[in-house]
């Protein structure tokens, strides 16, 4: 059975590492990789890193606006699955590749399969909530992370095909995390202190693209009296640029992590400040708190457990969770995402063994 698995970003790597080796053992899988993440930082190193497969196809799409960007995977994904016509295309997540990948195979009558099912945030203002909504539309499988993810497709009447595999991520984190403090170097080339700094990302473009939002998360970040790093994200480098926005004293801009010098900053930090739904998971999976710069989370678990804050760009939301942080007082950690096996879940479910 030939599988067609698309990926483009950052979070899609990390997702596909475990299942893909499973599904090229128990399979045939075509890899695409579209280039939505293009530099070295945020797309090599991962697949260096995390021993994925070479792509057997690299579409090199490159950034661009929401309709542009799409428009041309479209347009490249109908050539791949033209020529290679798979029984299965597979999908990850709510990012544009996702999106571009399912309306090409629905519209080529190729059978849809969603890893990350059932995901809402119920903010239609956010492309990547869109994305996940005709995505899970579109799809024959919908491998949900959570009872929450099936709850939400049951509402929507999609019931048909829903599966609770848990989240994938999760198994990655479980894979990696005691590797990354073996290999990471991170935190003597950063000078960083384990318990003694915070660890933030910001790209989305919801906070980017807002002069407001930006410059006061970047205000409440200069509040905070602890040291934070920041690996910077090529569209919030050029939005800072663009919208005169500096950089505060307490914070260290560095260049795109990868996935071990991420892992290991979250695990030795005292919290996760980020926009970032798989950083918000990461933190959960690593017992470290977050605190989320959006008005809401897919990731709704994590809050109502109370290792989750969100805060928006409120700066005093975000001074009381920093503070919050610090205490150190946390709840008993449970697991909701899963048992850490959900490739053998997905690849039984998708191929039979």
């Amino acid at each position: 059975m030939k599988i067609l698995s698309v990926v483009g970003a950052r979070p899609q790597f990390i997702k596909a590492a475990a299942l893909s080796r499973k599904l090229r053992k128990s399979g045939q899988e075509i890899l695409v990789h579209t280039g939505q993440h293009y530099d070295e930082n945020m797309s090599d190193i991962f697949f260096s890193e995390l021993d994925i497969p070479e792509p057997h196809y690299r579409l090199e799409i490159g950034p661009a606006s929401h309709a542009t960007q799409t428009g041309n995977m479209l347009i490249a994904l109908e050539q791949v699955m033209a020529k290679e016509r798979p029984k299965i295309v597979l999908v990850y997540g709510d990012t544009n590749s996702t999106i571009a990948a399912a309306l090409t195979a629905s519209k080529m009558g190729i059978p849809i399969a969603h890893v990350e099912a059932g995901l809402r945030s119920f903010n239609r203002s956010m492309p990547e909530e869109i994305n996940r909504i005709v995505t899970d539309r579109l799809s024959t499988w919908l491998f949900a992370p959570s009872d929450v993810g099936v709850s939400h497709l049951k509402n929507e009447g999609i019931s048909s095909g829903v599966y609770n595999v848990g989240d994938i991520m999760y198994e990655s984190v479980l894979a990696n995390a005691e590797r990354a403090a073996q290999v990471s170097q991170i935190l003597t080339e950063q000078d960083l202190k384990r318990g003694q700094y915070f660890f933030a990302t910001v790209h989305r473009a919801e906070n980017t693209d807002s002069a407001d939002r930006l410059g006061r998360i970047f205000y409440a970040l200069g509040a905070i009296s602890n040291p934070i790093i920041m690996p910077l994200h090529p569209r919030t480098k050029k939005r800072l640029a663009e919208h005169s926005i500096s950089i505060p004293k307490n914070v260290k801009a560095i260049d795109p992590t990868g996935y071990f010098d991420t892992l290991q900053l979250v695990q030795c930090s005292i919290a996760t400040i980020t926009d970032s739904g798989g950083l918000q998971k990461e933190c959960y999976y690593l017992k470290r708190p977050c605190l989320t710069l959006r008005d809401e989370t897919e990731w709704v678990e994590t809050v109502e457990l109370g290792w989750n804050r969100i805060c928006g760009v409120d700066s005093k939301m975000i001074s009381e969770g920093a503070e919050w942080a610090k205490a150190g007082k946390f709840p008993r950690w449970v697991p909701i995402y899963g048992d850490g096996k959900t490739s053998d879940l997905i690849t039984k479910l998708l191929v039979g063994s």
